[in-house]
């Protein structure tokens, strides 16, 4: 059997099960054409444009290209967006040659009495503060290699990205296959690139005659990491400790070992045809074909490799892994509707699906620059969890936000250390960590709590797609240990006979000083939701609830009201008057968005707010997934067409590239929470939430709108 049979088994028997997944949820005569939907928003571009840059990956890795399908121009891109190639495992740390101590990076600020040690980013004295910053940006996630051309002119100059024409570059959603074609001086070049789905490989096909003379090479070099805030893979000074070494180099394959600090990972390069490799200079290799044809295999391991695979080996792997994908779960039709906006909120929508499977839907919480690029060091915040994460399962692929829950066993000792050195019970998770667990100090993420509950909205999700004793197993010891935490957390005030949040604590809108600030909002709602939710699971599994977690639950307090709307936190009575608490997050909207409807909370109160902050805010500072929170809200209150307005607010953070990209600013040119966001309040506008009756919730039934759906599940 060769590899075209191969692949039309595969996928023949991938798209029937897939479809009869689809069929119990729709019939014969409504049904999708899915491939169509999708293939409508093929990335399609025909110029240089850096900020149009395409990610092949498969959730754990990700391989970014320029025009050329490769890698070839990274510097011209770096302020774009960057060319990376990332996997979840690739961390590299600095050598403590300093001696830093993490306790220096703590600081204790009082609770109710008491010190409660904090881990932040201390000012002095300097070794304490350099600790602080170690700790920071150590490990830092490392940008694997840099997979490109070499092409120079027939005078032997080396070509620029100006020198780029005729640029034909085609992304196919539906296979996960990039196509690119240009010319240098006339010559054609084709290049067709993609990803494995099961291995952290690329596979690449070139043809042009400029193989044959020379002209056009392939090069891999090693960028060193910068333990940066930002790192852009563009450091190509390595420090002398660091090797790259050519360990095998034979019949069609060669091995390259790479080391860093902490880090040591093999790549693997095996190929068709007659090809000589040489190591060009320090951490600089070049591969060169003889003929006009090239087709190669680029694979990246922390591990010992035992079998390269091939080049159709990989584009198979990419073609049944996607059509797999985009044929279960839930899939959306705006083809329709004669609102204007419709065709753009489809492309936008499929384009976050590609994106979020290819970049966020690994084995650890992402970043928020998924597998592109590093900011914030390449570090996970576990804030940003819920909009990288609820959405899998509102779209009917639960299995890949199980895909990161598995870390929070690795993290789970680390968070009950945190809750033990402040005195608290249970765990309590971080904000700022890395692929171990580990706390990173910062003086604003130590003291948000919005992490918190977390975890059980995603055991909660889980359940709900499997509700069976096995679901219920596999999560509640960290269930129950986040809501120990979130009970002994509150500190009771006896004159009011309440519990109270903080302070110290920082909202999600980060506007407000954590010495001052008590009982926001959208925390005291989730704090109930979460404690309620985590009761119900001990009743699921017929277990005593603790009187303790009842008791705080009773006495939670009150949502903060002034006049007629809710404050953005009970300490701040100029939450609308100062203008610098209409800036950032308006979290006040989640408490009925991303939450449902609790015991705590007025709809009428909740309207009048919504009214309050969609006429008073400073949209334009604000951040890309507080669109569709803004929109869930809206939704929630049977406002379909602020829902609508919300998703399409003319705001930079708002901006939606070529390449699906939300767009925040230059030091973030992507920003996945985003495209995350924008899942999840779609899927609620179309499939609603618990107790809801209406069709298509967040969408107006004026006619305009005309929205088909597959495969979504209700929200909360």
């Amino acid at each position: 059997m060769n590899i075209k049979q191969l692949f039309i088994l595969v996928f023949l028997g991938c798209t029937l099960a897939c479809t009869q997944e689809v069929k119990k949820e729709t019939t014969l005569e409504n049904k999708i054409d899915r491939k169509a939907v999708v293939s409508r928003h093929n990335v399609h571009l025909t110029e240089i444009d850096t900020l149009a840059s395409l990610t092949l990956g498969n959730g754990n890795f990700a391989f970014t290209t320029d025009v050329t399908g490769l890698q070839t121009f990274p510097d011209f891109y770096e302020k774009g967006i960057p060319l990376g190639t990332q996997a979840n495992w690739g961390w590299n740390a600095f050598p403590n040659t300093e001696t830093f101590d993490f306790k220096e990076t703590l600081l204790d600020y009082d609770q109710n009495g008491r010190n409660v040690s904090y881990a932040t980013q201390v000012k002095s004295p300097q070794h304490a503060k350099d600790a602080a910053e170690y700790y920071r940006s150590n490990p830092h996630r490392v940008h694997l290699g840099n997979l490109g051309f070499d092409i120079t002119k027939k005078d032997g100059t080396p070509v620029k990205p100006k020198d780029i024409e005729a640029v034909n570059q085609t992304l196919d959603l539906w296979t996960g296959i990039l196509i690119s074609n240009f010319k240098v001086e006339g010559v054609p070049v084709k290049v067709i690139t993609s990803s494995s789905q099961e291995q952290d490989a690329i596979g690449v096909s070139v043809e042009s005659a400029l193989l044959n003379t020379g002209q056009l090479k392939i090069r891999i070099r090693f960028p060193a990491p910068t333990a940066k805030w930002s790192d852009y893979g563009t450091q190509w000074k390595n420090p002398k400790h660091y090797t790259s070494t050519l360990t095998t180099n034979y019949d069609n394959t060669a091995v390259i070992n790479r080391s860093l600090d902490s880090l040591s990972y093999t790549v693997g390069l095996k190929w068709e045809g007659e090809v000589k490799v040489i190591e060009k200079k320090q951490h600089y290799f070049s591969i060169a074909p003889k003929g006009e044809k090239i087709a190669f295999t680029c694979t990246f391991s922390d591990k010992k490799i035992d079998e390269l695979p091939t080049v159709n080996t990989v584009y198979a792997s990419s073609s049944t892994g996607w059509e797999a994908f985009w044929q279960s779960g839930g899939i959306v039709d705006f083809s329709g509707s004669t609102d204007l906006r419709a065709a753009e909120l489809e492309r936008r929508v499929v384009l976050s699906q590609y994106l979020t499977k290819a970049q966020t839907s690994g084995n650890i919480p992402p970043q928020e620059t998924g597998l592109t690029y590093n900011s914030w060091y390449g570090k996970p915040h576990l804030e940003m969890h819920w909009w990288h994460g609820v959405h899998y399962p509102l779209w009917g692929r639960p299995e890949l936000l199980e895909n990161s829950l598995g870390w929070y066993n690795t993290a789970f000792q680390n968070a009950k250390d945190l809750a033990a050195r402040q005195g608290f019970n249970g765990a309590r998770w971080q904000k700022m960590t890395d692929p171990y667990g580990d706390e990173g100090p910062s003086s604003v993420g130590a003291f948000l709590v919005w992490q918190q509950p977390h975890f059980i909205t995603f055991a909660e999700l889980m359940y709900r797609a499997d509700t069976t004793e096995t679901t219920l197993a596999t999560y509640k010891d960290r269930v129950f240990a986040t809501a120990e935490f979130m009970a002994s957390f509150p500190d009771y005030d006896e004159k009011n006979d309440r519990y109270v949040l903080g302070p110290p604590v920082i909202p999600a809108q980060e506007r407000f000083e954590k010495t001052e600030t008590y009982n926001p909002t959208y925390e005291l709602a989730y704090w109930n939701w979460a404690l309620k939710t985590a009761i119900n699971w001990k009743e699921r599994l017929g277990e005593t609830v603790p009187e303790n977690w009842q008791k705080v639950l009773n006495k939670l307090s009150a949502l903060p009201i002034q006049e007629d709307y809710y404050l953005a936190t009970e300490s701040a009575t100029d939450s609308y008057t100062n203008p610098e608490f209409l800036t950032d997050h308006p979290s006040v909207l989640g408490a009925y968005g991303m939450l449902p409807e609790t015991s705590l909370l007025d709809k009428p109160t909740m309207q009048h707010t919504f009214d309050k902050v969609w006429g008073v805010w400073t949209w334009e500072d604000t951040w890309g997934w507080d669109f569709p929170m803004t929109a869930m809200t809206a939704a929630r209150l049977g406002m379909p067409d602020k829902a609508i307005d919300a998703l399409f607010m003319d705001v930079q953070t708002n901006t939606y590239l070529k390449n699906g990209h939300n767009y925040q600013e230059e030091r973030l040119t992507l920003y996945m929470p985003g495209n995350g966001g924008l899942l999840t309040a779609v899927a609620m506008m179309c499939a609603g939430w618990d107790g809801n009756k209406l069709k298509n919730p967040g969408f107006p039934n004026d006619g305009s709108w005309d929205v088909k759906w597959e495969g979504l599940e209700p929200f909360f």
